[in-house]
């Protein structure tokens, strides 16, 4: 028993304890996004700590969206949040809400704290409140307005409702202790006047709860058990707790709090995103440099190796940043056993077989996956004329240079070994042409053992290529200057992406979809880009290399 307390999570202690003592009968989570943005890798730790932990105790996830601000919402982050959320497999059935189907409760609930003397109308600005707050080591100063009568604040509420005052006009402020030394315990404010459409409501109110005081009362009304949250809002504990008890909820709510997901070197504020986007550094909030969830689902990112990572960096108290190399290392690992490994050359050059006869093509078999035998096998036609890779051939090669060079010869992969003759130059210097024999004897497959080759190089069948564009990202980010520059932009890294406008495939690319991922054999893995992509014109991202810095820390 006692193992088994340790292995879990702080979290799953306290409602472990919870469920024992009776305080609830059953888990009840939630996940209550502002739909002012795209979601990020962050807040797909907190959608599934929330989903995962309701699923294990056999209790509700809700989705709801805490849309009090109208200033900032839209629908298109409404609708790209919902598809974030079932894409990474989170499952809310039947409970989508908004905050906003509860503002006439939120009214009356205000209502009701005027009526109990917990509540009243303020007149001073925004600017003299935050100068009325006091400090850290400071108490507060008591609003001149505070002691209005209860009939006086419910007739100015009312009229704050019926828009008899402009923006900034008036406030409702919870009467709660100016003195407290928690800064969010001093009369904090908790309904402002707005005159602005909403996006659910129109304009129905021109008056909206502040989110401290809306998001218990959403809790509550829906039988949130356990509010999970963020660190940041551990000091607004007190105030959710004094909402759900001066409101006389008979089963309030319990809010506990995680620390949140730091990525290094990475830009996940809402305010720079919008600034690339804005001026067209980037091609929208989905762009394959960014770690918007919707931008990992369009580099060729999956909901399992998200998950992956969500689970190697755990749930905790403390403040942590993670490596960006971890969430390469789970894509790595989620799709090297169910991918095809196919052959694909980025920066070409022509290799000609002098001794192959012209117009003869033979169709060679081979593994999809040389790791997984359920992927099958596949059929690439080989013929006189190839394309490798620029970078497989040396006029000049350094010691310990085992591919294509005068007189060397190596293996082409599934197929033959073949040894560089000759070559020819443009009048650049340029090469554009390697010249090679080949072996018939050194089938792949066929046994042949009378010598060995150091080198196997891949290729695509010049007359059989697809053609492709291809996008090779970088971090967004100058890592070696970090994240921020002194003034506070962000270190912008000029070579994030490098575009190849035609690269070969082999044709076992045909039929490609968008989404759909593959190995490039030597190169690593890409994704067919589901925005820019056309059945006459497949553009591939490249999700990661093939090669990883990361090591995944050994079992103590």
């Amino acid at each position: 028993m006692e193992n088994e307390m340790t292995s879990k999570n702080f979290i799953e202690q306290m409602i472990d304890k919870d469920l024992a003592e009776g305080v609830y009968d059953t888990v009840h989570t939630r996940f209550p996004p502002e739909p002012n943005g795209y979601l990020h890798i962050g807040h797909a730790k907190s959608i599934l700590l929330n989903y995962g932990l309701a699923r294990k105790y056999g209790g509700k996830f809700n989705m709801r969206f805490d849309d009090t601000n109208p200033t900032k919402e839209k629908v298109e982050f409404v609708e790209s949040i919902k598809a974030d959320i079932q894409w990474l497999g989170a499952d809310w059935e039947d409970r989508l809400y908004f905050a906003s189907d509860y503002f006439e409760e939120m009214y009356e609930a205000a209502v009701k704290l005027i009526k109990k003397g917990k509540a009243f109308v303020c007149d001073l600005t925004a600017e003299e409140i935050r100068s009325y707050r006091g400090t850290l080591t400071e108490p507060g100063k008591e609003s001149p307005y505070r002691n209005r009568s209860i009939e006086e604040n419910l007739e100015l509420f009312e009229a704050m409702r019926g828009g008899k005052y402009g923006d900034g006009e008036k406030v409702l402020r919870a009467k709660i202790d100016m003195a407290s030394p928690n800064i969010n315990m001093r009369d904090p404010v908790i309904y402002r006047v707005a005159h602005i459409s909403h996006h659910n409501t129109g304009d129905a109110w021109c008056i909206y709860p502040m989110y401290d005081f809306a998001h218990p009362i959403e809790d509550a009304i829906e039988g949130i058990t356990h509010s999970i949250c963020t660190l940041e809002f551990e000091d607004h504990r007190p105030l959710y707790d004094w909402v759900v008890r001066e409101l006389e909820y008979p089963v309030p709510p319990r809010q506990i709090e995680f620390a949140k997901l730091y990525l290094t070197n990475v830009v996940t504020g809402k305010r720079y995103i919008k600034k690339l986007v804005e001026e067209g550094i980037v091609d929208g909030w989905d762009d394959p440099r960014l770690v918007s969830i919707a931008a990992l689902r369009r580099r060729g990112f999956t909901p399992e190796s998200i998950r992956m990572f969500v689970d190697l960096c755990g749930v905790s108290k403390s403040q942590s940043s993670v490596d960006y190399a971890m969430l390469e290392y789970c894509i790595r690992e989620d799709l090297k056993l169910k991918r095809p490994r196919l052959m694909a050359v980025l920066d070409p050059i022509k290799l000609v077989i002098d001794n192959y006869p012209e117009g003869q093509v033979e169709y060679l078999e081979a593994a999809n996956n040389l790791e997984n035998e359920e992927l099958g096998t596949r059929k690439i036609p080989f013929c006189r004329e190839l394309y490798i890779e620029r970078e497989d051939f040396m006029e000049e090669p350094p010691r310990k240079y085992f591919r294509l060079f005068p007189g060397n010869e190596v293996r082409l992969m599934h197929a033959y070994f073949v040894k560089c003759e000759s070559f020819v130059k443009d009048e650049s210097g340029k090469v554009t042409e390697v010249h090679c024999t080949y072996d018939p004897e050194t089938k792949a497959g066929s046994g042949f053992t009378g010598r060995k080759v150091k080198g196997t190089i891949h290729w695509v069948p010049a007359p059989y290529a697809m053609t492709a564009q291809v996008r090779l990202y970088e971090n967004i980010i100058d890592e070696e200057k970090g994240v921020y520059n002194e003034d506070g932009s962000l270190n912008l890294n000029p070579n994030s992406l490098t575009v190849v406008e035609t690269a070969y495939l082999e044709p076992g690319f045909a039929g490609a979809k968008p989404y759909d991922s593959f190995q490039f054999v030597r190169n690593g893995f890409f994704c067919v880009d589901a925005k820019d992509s056309r059945e006459d014109q497949l553009v591939f991202n490249r999700i990661v290399s093939l090669k990883s810095s990361f090591k995944l820390p050994k079992a103590q």
